[in-house]
């Protein structure tokens, strides 16, 4: 589902500003000025870090580098297993 700006400003509780600063940080990578459920949920995990559990910006680029990773493993293993499940139907 895209959502417009104002709707990701009002559903994340970010002000402007904030999100100007997470977009130029690329924390947040919206496509052609709209934004979807996944980066809402990144949104909200960025709150968490920086509110919740005290991690400072370069902390939070870190983390989020490395939900990135394990996102990427994550897509890498299911390619393999789903290609072992086909070799073996086969």
């Amino acid at each position: 589902m895209i959502i417009a700006k104002t709707e990701f400003l009002v559903r994340s509780k970010l002000d402007p500003q904030t999100l100007e600063i997470w977009v130029s940080e690329q924390w947040l990578i919206p496509q052609e000025d709209a934004f979807t459920e996944a980066d809402l949920a990144r949104a909200q995990l960025i709150q968490d870090l920086k509110h919740q559990m005290g991690v400072n910006d370069e902390g939070v680029g870190v983390v989020l580098h490395l939900v990135d990773q394990l996102h990427g493993v994550r897509h890498a293993m299911a390619a393999l297993l789903e290609s072992a499940r086909n070799k073996n139907n086969n």
